[in-house]
């Protein structure tokens, strides 16, 4: 074989070899380039999608706590003296004429309405306001049925005598000092100040006894900075009651403490009336009690819904959705929260575009 032909083979296999080198090069290249790019985005890669317009239910709500405490004054001294025997009155029970509060040496105290306090021994030939008071406590017990004119005579003193009977008390027709304590209104919820009046305490008289309530504890919400924004008046807050219930009640007015840091928002009932209505006897009356609450910052509605982001403007200032024709369609908005919409004017079962960008870019 000649030299020319052994350089020619030569220079074929230089270049076939040059090209497998550039073939395996981009091969790897390409593959290098597939492995270690990132995958696509699919929001980036679609410029949007649709959803079908469905029933269902938007609102929105936070979990705080309702803090609930009674407020409490004195109503009543103790006169009786000896050792107290038993309890009568569960703390904040309402009681009313002849209720009995406890005992002293097993002689029942009870309570009856009047403004003069329980002063002396009221007996035959005794005048004045609180033999009036008297006399209206024992008829209201269905003892006496006679004018309230104050005088403690035949009619005062027998009425007496069948009051004492019915408490198991001797018929003396007298009443002790210690036997009434009289309090400004009745019916009323009390309770027994629990420091001088408990079982086996000792009382000399003179000791406060008895605590006023009103009709109801106050209530309200302590919130930060931020959840008091969210919370106006008339905001709803379902309270959960000491034994289950749901008081639904409205946020009042916000309150800044001394030093203007705390911020407490009030709750009432619905057009300022109780929150507890006829249940409040499940508050405990010392202390303050914290109650589970619901504050629904966005009333729940019920309805069509899509998600906000579905929404666009129109240039009346209306909104609409963008059916899958590209066509708008006018929509009212009837609430938001949470990223979906219930609205009305658009057919259940349709699909709309989300995001809302039409052909114009809007």
């Amino acid at each position: 074989m000649s030299v020319d032909g052994r350089g020619r083979r030569l220079s074929w296999r230089l270049v076939l070899g040059g090209l497998v080198l550039l073939v395996v090069g981009a091969a790897c290249a390409w593959a290098t380039m597939t492995v270690l790019r990132p995958a696509d985005d699919p929001l980036a890669s679609t410029e949007h999608t649709y959803v079908e317009v469905t029933r269902g239910k938007v609102g929105a709500s936070i979990s705080l706590n309702t803090i609930a405490e009674w407020s409490q004054v004195p109503a009543g001294s103790n006169h009786a003296s000896g050792i107290v025997t038993s309890i009568g009155i569960e703390p904040g029970a309402e009681v009313s004429h002849g209720s009995v509060l406890y005992s002293v040496d097993l002689r029942p105290v009870a309570v009856a309405q009047g403004e003069v306090p329980m002063f002396r021994q009221i007996g035959a030939g005794v005048a004045g306001a609180d033999v009036r008071q008297l006399q209206e406590m024992l008829a209201a017990l269905g003892y006496y049925d006679s004018a309230f004119d104050g005088r403690a005579e035949a009619g005062t003193i027998a009425a007496i005598k069948r009051w004492q009977k019915s408490s198991g008390l001797s018929e003396s027709g007298v009443v002790e000092q210690g036997d009434l304590i009289f309090v400004s209104r009745l019916p009323a919820r009390l309770a027994l100040n629990s420091e001088s009046i408990h079982r086996g305490a000792s009382l000399s008289g003179g000791e406060e006894a008895v605590l006023g309530l009103p009709a109801a504890p106050r209530f309200w919400v302590p919130v930060s900075e931020g959840q008091a924004a969210m919370i106006t008046a008339g905001t709803v807050i379902e309270v959960t009651s000491p034994d289950g219930q749901t008081w639904r009640g409205v946020a009042g007015e916000q309150e800044r403490d001394a030093d203007g840091g705390a911020i407490s928002i009030a709750v009432t009932g619905p057009d300022g009336t109780v929150l507890c209505g006829d249940a409040c006897g499940q508050v405990p009356v010392s202390g303050q009690t914290t109650l589970l609450s619901n504050v629904v910052t966005v009333e729940q509605v019920e309805g069509l819904l899509v998600p906000s982001s579905a929404l666009v403007t129109m240039a009346d200032a209306g909104t609409a959705v963008i059916g899958e024709d590209g066509k708008r369609i006018p929509v009212e908005v009837r609430t938001s929260a949470k990223g979906m919409s219930v609205v009305a004017g658009v057919d259940e079962g349709i699909r709309v575009r989300v995001p809302a960008k039409d052909e114009s870019g809007e």
